[in-house]
């Protein structure tokens, strides 16, 4: 198996079985309240996760919802959260933004047209309130890197990757989920992988795909200054050149965490049929758990890349099929479409 389906069985795991029990918590998913939104491919400019798993509440979800399924990029956050209760001038009630105040205003009335707001003129001032309070809506954010097939070469290039997130602390924990071998002890325990990053064994049995942890991680201080490491010497006899790093401010960190929750919160990890090509008379969805994305064409599962209008196999739906009515109205692609769009809104 590819990764890219690898990837989409841990999310499937993860979004019902979230969190491990090993984990520390010996009563881990029997919480009625907790909640657990599963993301794929999210995180910053310089580093992305394959997998994202935020951890909630339904009752903050609850709170979360008058603001819509759409992400609220960094902008409409500094509004949503600072907007005030009763009537005010926006640029006395939202604290300076670092940045020109013709964006804050931009950006007011994208959260008036979005309804968590209200706006009136007086005169020549924009005046704004809240309709509802933002909600502390984040309890933790957990990454998870995926590699099926773990040998020393990925070892060490995901070492390295992973001792980035280990000092930059951006997410509550670091897991790194490979295929299980059934052996003794797993390859991935005896590779040089930083003590702080806990390993998910994942494997496929009669009852479906299912992930044991074989290390448990440690919890990082996403409320102290990460390091973000710039470069790094190549070791070696003759090599005496020092790491260079930058500290990641905390504040830096709280708004990043809450966008990258943000984010997950519209997406989702069944996402994937937006960046394929589901109106491709091949494309189908097997397995009712995900549904996962499978070529007809090809005979097997595709990856992302391979799914695109480049592919030699892409045959556009006959413009008969996107005519007819229910069930399929608009074609199988639009309803593929509409079916994971509907999973997400489920979920949240």
């Amino acid at each position: 198996m590819k990764e890219f389906g690898f990837e989409l069985r841990v999310c499937s795991w993860a979004e019902r079985n979230w969190p491990p029990a090993e984990r520390g918590r010996s009563d881990a998913g029997s919480d009625a309240d907790g909640a657990a939104l599963v993301a794929r491919q999210l995180g910053t400019r310089r580093r992305r996760w394959d997998t994202l798993v935020v951890e909630t509440s339904e009752d903050a979800l609850d709170h979360r919802a008058p603001f819509g399924d759409e992400r609220l990029d960094s902008d409409l956050l500094h509004i949503a959260r600072n907007a005030p209760g009763s009537w005010a001038f926006y640029r006395d009630a939202l604290p300076d933004p670092g940045y020109p105040w013709r964006y804050v205003r931009e950006a007011v009335h994208r959260a008036a047209d979005r309804g968590f707001i209200e706006k009136r003129r007086d005169g020549n001032r924009i005046e704004i309130r809240r309709r509802y309070r933002y909600p502390e809506w984040v309890d933790r954010i957990v990454a998870i890197e995926n590699k099926p097939d773990l040998d020393a070469s990925a070892a060490r290039v995901l070492a390295d990757q992973l001792e980035h997130d280990v000092a930059l602390s951006l997410a509550d924990e670091v897991w790194l989920a490979t295929r299980a071998t059934r052996g003794e002890i797993e390859p991935a325990l005896l590779e040089a992988m930083p003590v702080e990053v806990g390993i998910l064994a994942v494997s496929e049995g009669p009852d479906g795909w299912r992930a044991d942890p074989v290390w448990n991680p440690r919890t990082l201080s996403v409320s102290d200054p990460g390091t973000r490491i710039l470069e790094r010497p190549d070791g070696g006899d003759h090599d005496a050149s020092a790491c260079r790093f930058e500290y990641a401010d905390p504040d830096w960190k709280a708004r990043k965490r809450l966008e990258i929750a943000e984010r997950a919160y519209e997406r989702g990890w069944r996402s994937y049929a937006d960046t394929m090509r589901p109106d491709c008379r091949h494309f189908e969805i097997r397995e009712p758990e995900g549904p996962f994305p499978y070529c007809a064409a090809k005979g097997r599962e595709q990856t992302a890349a391979e799914c695109s209008g480049r592919c030699s196999e892409f045959a556009p739906e006959p413009p008969a099929w996107r005519s007819k009515g229910w069930p399929i109205e608009g074609g199988p692609g639009k309803a593929t479409k509409r079916l994971l769009d509907e999973k997400r809104r489920r979920r949240r």
